[in-house]
């Protein structure tokens, strides 16, 4: 059964439609006691209006799309379920898509006629393209990019400060007595600054507790996924000198070490203590839970939404840096079993 349309609630409240229209969009002026007349028959009629076709009107889909490299990642999973919220609190339906970090998906995205597009700006979580391929995208669509491509300011950015995230869960492990901290999750290439970033507060942590980086310690790895942190862990249990600790750059990677150092007969976090990034559901469930570095992914949704809102309506600010918080969640893996 169709709801009240704009003619019922004129009917009622005996004005006219585009009285009511006014009241609804506030397109113009209308008195206090004719809008509180005309808000009384809407709130009985329980009116609620069309926002496909307001839209429409405007000249917009009512869409935003959400771009990820992959959605099976859980941290993703999890960011677009805080995004479909923020979106929704501004009536804006969320499109998802996966690019699997592939560059040439990236730049079909971003290529196309904004005429052609099926919403109304994007949020774009990029992997390998580059900040002058943003700047001449044939897209003209409004755009924050999430996560830690760097594009020095160029675009509206929405991210964690990595380096000092980093710095945190090392400094952790540190201050655990632990001096052989291992770093899984390093990507010394172009695409990497995820990884470079977190390296660099792997570093630095070192570095202020007056001590250099076994540079045997710090695993390379292509993705963030189990697998690649089981087998890293694996090739540190193998040195001569295994670590005491180890700092991995995502949840999933440490979930993947802690399964290896069990398959070792190693405990965690007696023999090895562990960290990762993301505080993804599963490391809070995990045996033993997850000591994490959590961001905080209901702000970076808004965040990113409430920026991404404003150039859409028209009122774009300057590019800016928005720097969203974490925080350190002490667990199982480092702290050990409360009972």
């Amino acid at each position: 059964m169709a709801g009240p349309t704009l003619r019922d609630v004129a009917k009622r409240a005996n004005v006219s439609i585009r009285t009511v229209s006014n009241v609804v969009n506030g397109y113009a002026p209308v008195s206090d006691e004719l809008r509180a007349r005309v808000q009384a028959v809407l709130d009985e009629l329980d009116y609620r209006p069309n926002l496909i076709a307001r839209n429409l009107k405007q000249g917009r889909t009512g869409m935003i799309a959400l771009v990820v490299p992959e959605l099976d990642v859980p941290y993703f999973a999890e960011l677009a379920r805080e995004v479909i919220t923020a979106a929704r609190a501004h009536g804006y339906v969320v499109m998802v898509d996966q690019t699997d970090g592939d560059g040439d998906r990236e730049r079909e995205l971003l290529g196309r006629d904004s005429r052609a597009t099926m919403f109304d700006g994007l949020l774009l979580s990029p992997l390998t393209i580059s900040a002058e391929e943003l700047r001449g995208r044939g897209n003209r669509i409004p755009i924050v990019l999430l996560g830690e491509h760097i594009f020095n300011g160029s675009f509206h950015h929405v991210a964690i400060d990595n380096v000092a995230a980093a710095r945190e869960a090392t400094t952790h492990l540190l201050d655990l007595g632990r001096r052989r901290v291992a770093a899984i999750g390093d990507q010394p290439y172009a695409t990497g600054e995820t990884a470079q970033l977190r390296t660099a507060g792997y570093r630095q942590a070192h570095a202020r507790a007056g001590l250099e980086v076994d540079e045997e310690l710090v695993v390379s790895t292509s993705h963030f996924h189990r697998r690649l942190g089981a087998e890293a862990m694996d090739h540190l249990l193998a040195l001569p000198e295994p670590p005491d600790a180890v700092f991995c750059y995502n949840d999933l990677l440490a979930l993947g070490a802690i399964r290896a150092l069990t398959r070792a007969g190693r405990r965690v976090p007696d023999d090895v203590a562990v960290v990762g990034v993301d505080d993804i559901e599963e490391g809070e469930y995990s045996t033993p839970s997850l000591t994490t570095i959590a961001p905080d992914k209901g702000e970076i949704a808004r965040r990113a939404v409430t920026t991404l809102m404003d150039s859409i309506n028209g009122s774009p600010a300057a590019p800016s840096e928005i720097i969203v918080p974490h925080r350190l969640m002490v667990r199982e893996s480092t702290a050990g079993s409360t009972g």
